[in-house]
């Protein structure tokens, strides 16, 4: 059997396909949203998240196209890092579609730039005060999306300064943006990292022991399990320690940073052991597709549908 048909069978069997439809009309049609069979995708056990550019060889170009389709598939959610740095009418148009059709925003970044190099374990008072300010045109943003968490990367070690001085650093900004966004009922979910070892966080412990510290609602733990199996591994573990502290979940497979069932990580494993504990918060889809094209897009979908299925 081919890879084509194997898609073809394992869509059938796990239900993502309504009758009458057909993969071939998906892989050949328009595409235009109105050109295709809807999937009829029921929805997930747990709430994935998609991002822009994902389904684009299905739906087309245009954004909003894209979230129509992936509603269609099952997902009740998207993430969209640039966000903040779309034009106002963009963002009112993704708000209401989403408000239109039940789904959440997942994460944006709190984006002023540069900021993995504008270090805030500086110390500096100009990094400081444009985060702050950042802060504050992010939550005029989230309001337009209903958006509830925002990415916030605290950024570079500042290597003139002992770690305790940077970690206090870092402390007070991150008091400062639970400040912002407190009243709004906003969580920033500080993303620890692998992309290089020049971050300061590194580990999911100085995370937590972070957010203790700020002790604030609005200032809680993005979890990516994808940079975490690079960096200390022991997932379930690790989320069980810290569990109080997360607030926000990234899916990727390792290595590649592909969808789930594509590297070491077992998902579906991890995706019962989430579901049993309650989590009802969104995972953000922050991968690559391991095949371009559609077929590669409707492979997303199907890895998503073998590794939700934990209840069967």
């Amino acid at each position: 059997m081919n890879r084509t048909e194997f898609i073809k069978n394992s869509l059938l069997a796990t239900g993502t396909l309504l009758a009458g439809s057909s993969v071939n009309a998906m892989a050949e049609g328009a595409a235009k949203p109105a050109a295709y069979p809807s999937m009829g995708g029921k929805t997930f056990n747990l709430d994935y998240a998609p991002h822009e550019g994902m389904f684009a060889n299905h739906a087309g170009k245009s954004f909003t196209d894209q979230i129509q389709f992936m509603y269609d598939q099952g997902f009740r959610a998207i993430e969209d890092n640039g966000f903040l740095a779309r034009p106002l009418d963009e963002q009112t148009k993704i708000g209401n579609l989403l408000a239109k059709l039940g789904m959440r925003m997942g994460v944006f970044v709190v984006d002023g730039g540069d900021n993995w190099k504008s270090s805030l374990a500086t110390g500096r008072k100009e990094f400081r005060d444009h985060f702050v300010d950042t802060c504050k045109r992010s939550v005029e943003a989230a309001k337009r999306c209903n958006a509830k968490w925002l990415t916030v990367v605290p950024g570079f070690y500042e290597r003139k300064l002992p770690y305790g001085i940077q970690m206090s650093n870092i402390m007070d900004a991150m008091r400062a943006g639970a400040e912002v966004f407190e009243p709004h009922g906003l969580v920033m979910v500080l993303e620890t990292l692998s992309d290089t070892p020049e971050l300061f966080l590194q580990q999911t412990h100085e995370t937590y022991s972070l957010c203790k510290a700020v002790n604030s609602p609005s200032c809680k733990i993005l979890f990516d399990i994808y940079h975490m199996q690079r960096t200390e591994g022991n997932l379930i573990v690790n989320l069980d320690r810290c569990w109080e502290e997360i607030a926000y979940i990234q899916i990727g497979d390792n290595p590649g940073r592909k969808e789930p069932t594509t590297g070491e990580i077992n998902y579906k494993n991890i995706f019962r052991h989430l579901h049993e504990k309650g989590y009802k918060g969104v995972m953000g889809m922050e991968h690559g597709n391991s095949v371009k094209g559609k077929e590669g897009e409707l492979r997303v979908i199907q890895a998503y549908r073998e590794s939700d299925n934990f209840l069967a």
